[in-house]
């Protein structure tokens, strides 16, 4: 991966961006894809969108979301420790014991998330574990109520502190690389068609959608703006390559293999044969992944839209999805990318996708 490209996807992943509070990530997003999109605009729920050769055909919306679960707090109280609740879906079990920050007007206010300790457990709550996040608490340190709210605010989102690292073999670990990869994704594709734009007759929209973790809100309302005639979603999908793994319910996924083209219900037939056709025509790995009805992604969103979009899903293979220390290859992404790229080029405005 280029230097530049691997600052900017470092940049998004360490940006704070839980369901609703995506600006951050939003405005590093809308920075980068000005330098090579002909517009960006940022609409009034928070998506933003990158086009190039707005006046071709046919219109594609390429949508990766940038929100990523966190906590907003709810209540402080008389000693200072702030109650929450969960913004998107948590494994409550490992939300304990986890250094967070809360992401007030003034800035970053760091603090844990904390519970009773073991010792102080009986045998029988040591057998099961609390799962209610209402026995949690965030301290900040603060001496008292007064202090703690000097320093946040009810409402103030939180996300855990982990950013990203690069391990062994071309793997990374990051929190939200649900799905601040499939953001980064539409951002490199619209550079990769910007820089090779002279056989391009499509028009490529670019979306960092908001708020997919909390009902796929940020894709419905701009699905609707963009009005595509093709959409494709960039998303992550479970890798089932790690212990535990029931690859009879979950499919055989595996990090480093290419990203995951899904074949089912959701998706247009025709845009998952261009789509693997953009792979295989350039040598490029992918993995065919099956969804037998409405998927939870974006792509189900842009499906539904007005009188309905031909719709495709990718996916980047992810291992611990909703937690701290996701893990992912860099090479799925690159790859991802490179299709994406391909399947656009490809577009031409005689191209049907009504199924016949």
């Amino acid at each position: 991966m280029r230097d530049a490209s691997l600052s900017f996807l470092k940049s998004i992943l360490d940006a704070p961006s839980p369901s609703g509070f995506e600006q951050p990530v939003q405005r590093l997003w809308a920075a980068y894809v000005r330098e090579f999109a002909d517009k960006v605009t940022t609409d009034s729920h928070g998506n933003t969108i990158g086009v190039v050769n707005p006046g071709g055909s046919p219109r594609v919306m390429l949508a990766g979301h940038a929100d990523e679960i966190g906590f907003m707090v709810k209540y402080i109280d008389d000693k200072g420790f702030l109650a929450f609740a969960a913004i998107g879906g948590h494994d409550t079990a490992i939300i304990p014991g986890r250094r967070v920050v809360v992401h007030t007007r003034e800035g970053k206010v760091d603090g844990v998330i904390g519970k009773r300790a073991i010792h102080l457990l009986t045998a029988k709550e040591r057998e099961s574990p609390e799962t209610n996040i209402e026995k949690f608490w965030i301290d900040i340190g603060a001496k008292d109520k007064d202090e703690a709210k000097g320093l946040v605010e009810i409402g103030d989102p939180v996300t855990y502190l982990e950013g990203f690292k690069e391990l062994r073999n071309g793997l990374a670990t990051s929190r939200a690389i649900d799905d601040k990869i499939g953001s980064f994704m539409v951002a490199e594709t619209l550079r990769a068609l910007a820089e090779n734009r002279s056989g391009l007759k499509a028009a490529v929209y670019g979306v960092s959608t908001v708020q997919e973790e909390i009902g796929l809100r940020g894709a419905t309302t701009s699905a609707f703006g963009v009005n595509p005639d093709v959409g494709v979603a960039i998303d992550v999908t479970h890798g089932t390559d790690s212990p535990d793994m029931d690859k009879r319910k979950a499919g055989e996924v595996t990090l480093g293999d290419g990203p995951t083209l899904s074949r089912g219900a959701n998706f247009n037939h025709i845009v998952f044969d261009r789509l693997v056709a953009a792979a295989k025509d350039n040598d490029l790995p992918y993995q065919v992944e099956g969804a037998p009805r409405g998927t939870g992604t974006d792509a189900n969103a842009i499906q539904l839209t007005r009188a309905g979009v031909a719709t495709g899903l990718m996916g980047v293979p992810l291992r611990y999805m909703h937690t701290p220390v996701e893990v992912m290859a860099l090479s799925d992404v690159e790859n991802g990318v490179k299709i994406l790229a391909n399947f656009c080029s490809g577009l031409t405005s005689d191209v049907s996708f009504s199924l016949e």
